[in-house]
């Protein structure tokens, strides 16, 4: 807890660790009162450090020390002190061994960081400074040991026993207990540092890498579910494939163990050959897990299998380079997403994350570079600006490059750095060096904050059949960084002609100028203000730019009505497409509000309604993508867009247009609705889940009609798969259909022996449109299935809720505030890092109406005034209010 002010850390003040730690070896006696831990470090002076005999300083919270030596000889109470959240030992040689024995408290430790239980289980989560709770250690990532683990544990309760790397020995105790031992041969800091201990059951298979060394893989989880794990598997082994097809990586260790885990901070943990996921990110079977449940399961696990290289074997330096692992491999799962389904699809997803949430941040009071300067708690910075921009950033450079350049700067990138703590300058160094292109401006993009804006305008000249393009950059201030300096864009474009897309001859260029595609090209934005001329371009086109959303900025662009319609209708990329119709949808809204404003009927335009109604009938469009043009904006989205928010006047509008394009479309709607039904046996293909993805798209839309209270109710009874039975729910519960109790209570009876489905019960709940949702929120934090004390239960109720249903989260009573800042308080004792995250709605209080914002303000300033603090929360909260 709070001790004053918490300090704040300095990307600056980085300095080398004085000793280094060479082998670890660590013996864990697990018991129900309390666990020891014994470590022996093998130490010494780093030769890089400062010259000196420094004191050696340890990391360690929350521990009861039983025992301290070095080299065999006991150190007296005088021979140490500790400061804070560390243990100094004033004198230590060059090289020695230090002996510490500690006490802690599994069952006591609610922050779920460290070792913890979870449903009797024994299991951890160190990333990013949690080993610091089980012994006294240098819990930094730029100190990489050898890890031997030694486990005993009672074997009735806890039979199956698991650390990192290979098992070299097990056996059975005379008293009951048993022991096992591993080995990790490959040095790790101790983030990476994993042990479960448990009854649990498994499904085994194996992989055959491309040397032809076998290797086990196993899916740990509880015996009830044994038969939602196969997904998973598959997923394990379709990304062991493609990582060693498309970066030559390939695993390096016997066994790969997965274990499932219901009380768990984050989503998974890529610790070295024993990942420890949330159960929400590895079980699934069409019964019980939606479609987008399946992708998250496949993209989760692919994500942490591809850490053993980018983030494992070559890690971070310090945490302020986190992106340097996180950026990168949530580049290489989306590509592997892609591949495995609709790169199209997988796109606009991504993007939509990204503008909604990332841009949210970076005009936030947290915003903060790709490589944060500074930071009170890490635990704040796994962020959509480190993981989602951090890809973005990685993404460029590979559009910058090209596959092959990008393939062998990867190559050099790994090679080099093969069991080093690295930085983000050394990633794009590696990059440099391999392709020989030089992306000293595009360094930028690691340091600064904030979404740059692209102001770009178009003037053709017929005469001279000419184009020019004026482009023009600009990135607001942020916190810490009033002056922001031109950014390396690149900007990938075309031109569309009234037959498609025209030759591209960029003035300047040769014409023979090596491109695989001469009507597609990539503009270099360096500079605050530049121009690029076309030459022969025999008609006045319509620019279509950013695409496939080549760079994390904001579009500017005067489209006309008529110009966004063709991108539309005939664009060849499949982003600029859908975005075309967002700006399309963000005119109809933005009217909408106005009529709204002025006490008349909201009407659509019929060039609008006629293009979706193309949209509808073209059978031969991939139905994902007809339902995400479909779709409007989200208000989420809207909030970004239209200051200052008036959140009331947003939801009210964009009903209103869904309404009328619902009316308008009702025939359509029912024909693709028809067309997309299926009795066919459920597979998480993207064929199907696009069929099942139009369908229940129609089906939100005709709820707002006579047409679609009988198609959800006979949808939700008689469907066989999670998706379209949710789906079905959800347009129930946000419609006045007397079925709505029913339709839940039934739904709960049927799966209320299934976690992972009663927090989707919960949220369908919590994003209830509807007034009245607060109050029913805080009746469910009663029910018997939820539990305060699980993060999954935590986000599906009151995450959702304050997040994701603006409408009612911003009660002109202010009762949702009042709601949230009572939740965080609650947690804040209980579990920082949950509390900390759920306040990301109040955080951004300063874009709301003047009376909106009083209420907000007061809210952060009671929390604030929380004496006993924790440094997530304190961070977050006086941050937002400075």
């Amino acid at each position: 807890m709070r001790d004053a002010q918490p300090s704040t850390i300095y990307l600056k003040d980085y300095q080398v660790p004085d000793y280094l730690i060479d082998k670890t070896a660590l013996r864990f006696e697990l018991g129900e009162a309390h666990t020891e831990v014994s470590a022996t470090l093998s130490l010494r002076r780093n030769p890089d450090a400062v010259p000196g005999s420094p004191p050696l300083r340890l990391h360690g919270t929350e521990l009861e020390l039983l025992s301290l030596s070095i080299d065999g000889r006991v150190l007296a109470e005088g021979d140490w002190r500790q400061e804070g959240e560390e243990l100094v030992i004033a004198e230590v040689p060059e090289q020695f061994s230090l002996h510490c024995v500690t006490r802690i408290y599994p069952q006591n430790n609610t922050s779920l960081e460290g070792l913890y239980k979870s449903s009797g289980m024994f299991c951890t989560q160190c990333e990013a400074e949690g080993f610091r709770k089980i012994t006294y250690y240098l819990d930094r990532p730029d100190v990489m040991a050898e890890f031997e683990v030694e486990i005993l544990a009672d074997k009735g309760h806890y039979p199956v026993l698991l650390s990192n790397g290979n098992c070299v020995l097990t056996e059975t105790l005379a008293d009951g207990r048993h022991r096992s031992v591993w080995h990790d041969p490959f040095p790790k800091p101790a983030y990476l540092f994993a042990l479960v201990a448990g009854k649990l059951s498994r499904i085994s298979d194996r992989y055959t890498t491309m040397s032809g060394r076998d290797v086990d893989l196993h899916i740990y989880v509880e015996d009830k579910d044994l038969d939602k794990c196969d997904h998973a598997m598959a997923s394990l082994k379709n990304a062991m494939r493609w990582d060693e097809e498309v970066y030559g990586r390939e695993y390096d260790l016997e066994l790969f163990n997965i274990v499932a885990v219901d009380d768990f901070n984050m989503g998974a943990m890529e610790n070295k050959s024993l990942n420890i996921f949330n159960t929400s990110c590895v079980l699934a079977k069409p019964e019980t897990t939606t479609d987008a449940g399946f992708q998250r399961v496949e993209g989760v696990v692919a994500h942490e299998y591809f850490h053993n290289w980018s983030g494992n074997r070559v890690t971070c330096r310090d945490w302020f380079q986190l992106s340097l692992k996180e950026g990168f491999t949530v580049f290489r799962d989306a590509a592997f997403s892609a591949d495995m389904g609709s790169p199209t699809v997988k796109r606009v997803e991504d993007v939509t994350l990204l503008r909604t949430a990332q841009f949210a941040e970076d005009a936030g009071p947290m915003a903060h570079p790709v490589r944060p300067d500074s930071f009170i708690e890490i635990s704040n910075f796994y962020t959509v600006t480190i993981y989602e921009k951090g890809a973005e950033v990685v993404r460029m450079i590979h559009t910058l490059l090209g596959p092959e350049r990008f393939r062998a700067g990867s190559d050099l990138y790994f090679d080099r750095h093969d069991g080093q703590a690295v930085t983000c300058e050394d990633f794009v160094v590696a990059m440099e060096d391999a392709s020989g292109v030089d992306l000293g401006q595009f360094r930028r993009w690691y340091s600064q904050a904030g979404t740059p804006r692209l102001t770009v305008a178009g003037t053709y000249d017929e005469q001279a059949q000419t184009y020019t393009l004026t482009v023009e950059q600009h990135c607001p201030p942020t916190p810490g960084q009033p002056e922001k300096l031109p950014l390396h864009i690149p900007l990938a474009m075309a031109l569309l002609g009234d037959a498609g897309q025209l030759p591209l001859q960029l003035q300047g260029e040769a014409a023979n100028v090596e491109r695989s595609d001469n009507t597609e090209q990539v503009l270099n934005v360096t500079e605050a203000r530049q121009q690029f001329v076309f030459e022969k371009v025999i008609e006045a086109p319509v620019p279509s730019l950013l695409r496939g959303f080549s760079a994390p900025v904001k579009l500017e662009m005067d489209y006309r009505r008529e110009d966004l319609l063709r991108i539309m209708r005939v664009d060849g990329d499949g982003f600029c497409r859908w975005d075309a119709s967002q700006q399309l949808g963000l005119m109809e809204i933005r009217a909408a509000m106005q009529t709204l404003s002025a006490g008349q009927a909201v009407a659509v335009g019929d060039d609008y309604v006629d293009a979706c109604r193309g949209l509808l009938g073209d059978e031969s469009l991939d139905p994902a993508m007809v339902a995400l043009m479909l779709r409007l904006p989200s208000e989420a989205y809207l909030a970004e867009l239209i200051s200052p928010v008036d959140v009331q006047a947003i939801h009210a509008a964009r009903e209103a247009v869904r309404r009328c394009l619902a009316d308008a479309l009702t025939d359509s709607l029912l024909a693709a609705y028809r067309r997309c039904e299926s009795n066919e046996v459920y597979q998480a293909s993207a064929e199907q889940i696009a069929r099942r993805s139009l369908k229940n798209t129609a089906l939100a839309y005709l709820m707002l009609t006579g047409e679609g209270a009988a198609l959800a109710q006979a949808q939700f009874e008689n469907s066989r798969n999670m998706t379209d039975r949710l789906a079905a729910l959800t347009a129930i519960v946000n419609s006045e259909m007397a079925y709505k109790s029913q339709a839940l209570q039934t739904f709960y009876q049927d799966w209320q022996h299934e976690p992972l489905v009663i927090n989707q019960w919960f949220q369908v709940q919590a994003m209830c449109s509807l007034p009245g949702t607060l109050d029913r929120v805080k009746e469910l934090m009663q029910h018997p299935a939820f539990d305060i004390g699980n993060p999954n239960k935590v986000r599906a109720l009151i995450g959702a809720f304050c997040g994701q249903n603006a409408v009612n989260f911003h009660r002109e009573d202010g009762a949702g505030y009042a709601f949230l800042a009572d939740q965080v308080l609650g947690l804040n004792r209980r579990n920082p890092q949950i509390a900390s995250r759920l306040l990301g709605p109040l955080s951004k209080w300063r874009k709301y109406l003047p009376e909106v914002q009083t209420k907000m303000k007061a809210e952060l300033e009671r929390i604030l005034a929380e004496p006993e603090l924790s440094s997530d929360v304190y961070e977050v909260v006086s941050k937002s209010l400075s």
